[in-house]
């Protein structure tokens, strides 16, 4: 086993600025200048179980034919009803995912993000997006990889793609990290390190609003750990956006695995990335994830919210802000850590 390396991120040498002019002028992402080029964007689609799976590919800045080299982010998306930018009509407009693939691409990589299947531009995927799990969603990983490496083609077909899972989406990319073909690294950003029935616990406990609902949430947690449902109409109105029969059958799937395990088992380069500033996964989880790893980089990204955001306080209201706020700049030091760990690879 590598010894775990961990990076507590150099708040002090954090760029802020963030301006955005018309196309024809000067643009700037935190403190690079890209002139007049902006990241090329365009969608894409994968096969998906009965109708395809859409997303948006975004190019670096520089035309041309993109290096063999050069590997390709795939962002995957976290709980719920998430879309490729990393927005959900739940309240989150943070867009995370769209102004990391733009920052990114400023930085010369590619990625590509995505819609999950029956929902948004994946709709017609699947008829029912609440009828998956786990694996399913990393079949839909596999079928990324394909249409990434048919898009973007090497002389030996292997160009390298690298999962970043976000949230939810890290359990995804862990669980489907060895299915795919050639693969070279993989990025968690705000990732469980436990059953998911233990970080839903924890959650509701910190929330002194969830008193009420406790006991009823916790023995729900509790029977769909032990694989089995729980009936509709016993559950309280306020637990069901979380416990609803709808979910139960994905909420069973993704309590069944340990992402420990799952962590011991990469042999890939990975990189767990984790805020300071995360109201819903905490530091305890990526340093669970590291230590479990055989080959782990941590990045601690100190004042770094859930949604990848900068929060300068411990301030509440200040950190929920930032999940509705799309003009709030992505954290510099997310794309700096992102950057120099596909850097490393490419170096090796």
């Amino acid at each position: 086993m590598q010894p775990l390396r961990i990076i507590i991120a150099n708040l002090s040498a954090m760029s802020l600025g963030f301006t955005m002019t018309s196309p024809a002028n000067a643009q700037t992402v935190g403190d690079l200048d890209i002139g007049d080029g902006m990241p090329i964007e365009e969608d894409i689609t994968a096969s998906g179980p009965i109708g395809p799976l859409r997303g948006t590919l975004t190019l670096p800045t520089e035309h041309g034919p993109l290096p063999a080299d050069v590997p390709v982010f795939l962002v995957v998306p976290g709980s719920g009803p998430t879309d490729r930018d990393g927005n959900s009509p739940l309240g989150i407009a943070a867009a995370p995912y769209r102004l990391l693939a733009e920052a990114l691409a400023v930085r010369g990589h590619p990625s590509v993000r995505i819609d999950k299947r029956g929902m948004f531009g994946s709709e017609g995927a699947s008829p029912d997006p609440n009828d998956v799990t786990i694996a399913s969603y990393g079949d839909d990983l596999l079928a990324w990889t394909a249409a990434i490496r048919k898009r973007l083609p090497t002389e030996d077909g292997t160009r390298c793609v690298i999962p970043i899972g976000h949230s939810e989406g890290g359990l995804v990319a862990l669980a489907a990290i060895a299915r795919l073909p050639d693969a070279c690294g993989l990025i968690l950003i705000a990732s469980i390190g436990r059953s998911l029935d233990e970080v839903i616990g924890e959650q509701l406990r910190a929330n002194p609003a969830n008193a009420p609902f406790l006991q009823e949430a916790e023995a729900a947690l509790a029977t769909l750990k032990r694989g089995e449902r729980v009936d509709a109409g016993t559950i309280s109105p306020a637990l069901r956006p979380l416990l609803g029969a709808e979910v139960q059958g994905f909420l069973i799937d993704a309590m069944s695995y340990d992402p420990l395990e799952l962590a011991a088992r990469v042999e890939v380069p990975m990189l767990i990335l984790q805020g300071t500033r995360d109201l819903q996964v905490s530091m305890a989880d990526a340093r669970m994830l590291a230590d479990a790893a055989p080959n782990a980089t941590l990045a601690l990204l100190p004042d770094v919210s859930h949604v990848l955001k900068t929060v300068a306080s411990e301030d509440l209201s200040a950190n929920l802000a930032t999940y509705a706020d799309p003009n709030i700049p992505i954290a510099p030091l997310v794309v700096d850590a992102v950057a120099d760990f596909v850097d490393g690879i490419r170096a090796e």
